[in-house]
C-alpha cells in the first residue's frame, strides 16, 4: 500500500538556492565574546555592576493604637524576579498577623503550621492565644529543627488581652520581645528610619517602594 503524501508537498514555487533566499537563515550563529583573560574576574566585576543593594524589608512598630506591620512583595530567586505580588504578610487569625522573610516555602509553611495550632489551642481552652504564647510556640517549633536548612526570619505581631505585642522569630529559635523590627536584607534601610523616631504613612511607603 503506497502513502499519498500529496498533502505535505509545498505548492508554492520555489526559485534560487536557500542563500538567495535567506541569507541569515543559512548563516552560522554567532555572537561576541568578551575581551577577558580572567573570566571568573570579569563575571565576578559584572555581578558586583549588577547587583543592588535591595532586598525583602518587613516592619513592624507598636504605636498607642496598635501595631503597624509592612512588607514589600517582591520575591526573588537570586538575579531573577519571580513575583511582584507576593504577599510578605499573614494571616495566623483575625487577631494576629506573622511577616515573610527568608525563604518563602518556609515561612508559608510554619506560619500555616502556627496558625492551626493557635486554633487548636483555642478550641481546647475556650480563649486566644496571646501573641507571647504564639510567638513562644513557634520559636519552640523552629528551635527544634534548628541546623536542618531552614530559612525564616519573621515577626509575630498582633493584639491580645495585654494589648498590643510584638516578637521576632528565626530560624535558630531565637525570639526578641521589642517595639519596633525590621527583618530582611533592606531592614538596615528600615531601621535608619525607625531609629529616627520621625515615622509617618509616608515614610513607610517610600521605604517598601525603595526596597522592593
Amino acid at each position: 500500500m503506497k502513502l499519498d503524501t500529496s498533502g505535505l508537498e509545498s505548492t508554492s514555487p520555489f526559485f534560487g538556492s536557500g542563500d538567495e533566499l535567506c541569507p541569515e537563515l543559512s548563516a552560522a550563529p554567532s555572537f561576541s565574546l568578551p575581551l577577558s583573560t580572567d573570566f571568573d574576574e570579569f563575571q565576578k566585576d559584572t555581578k558586583a555592576t549588577l547587583k543592588h543593594a535591595k532586598g525583602t524589608t518587613t516592619l513592624a512598630f507598636i504605636f498607642k493604637e496598635g501595631v503597624m506591620v509592612a512588607a514589600d512583595s517582591r520575591a526573588s530567586m537570586g538575579g531573577y524576579i519571580s513575583s511582584q505580588s507576593v504577599k510578605k504578610i499573614i494571616e495566623i487569625n483575625p487577631y494576629m498577623l506573622g511577616t515573610m522573610a527568608g525563604g518563602a516555602a518556609d515561612c508559608q509553611f510554619w506560619h500555616r503550621n502556627l496558625g492551626i495550632k493557635c486554633r487548636l489551642h483555642e478550641l481546647a481552652n475556650k480563649r486566644r492565644i496571646s501573641v507571647t504564647g504564639a510567638s513562644k510556640l513557634l520559636a519552640n517549633i523552629l528551635y527544634s529543627y534548628r541546623g536542618m536548612g531552614l530559612s525564616v526570619g519573621t515577626m509575630i505581631a498582633g493584639w491580645d488581652e495585654t494589648g498590643p505585642g510584638l516578637y521576632y522569630v528565626d530560624s535558630e529559635g531565637g525570639r526578641l520581645k521589642g517595639t519596633r523590627f525590621s527583618v530582611g536584607s533592606g531592614s538596615p534601610y528600615a531601621y535608619g528610619v525607625l531609629d529616627s523616631g520621625c515615622v509617618s504613612i509616608s515614610h513607610v511607603f517610600m521605604l517598601l517602594l525603595n526596597g522592593c
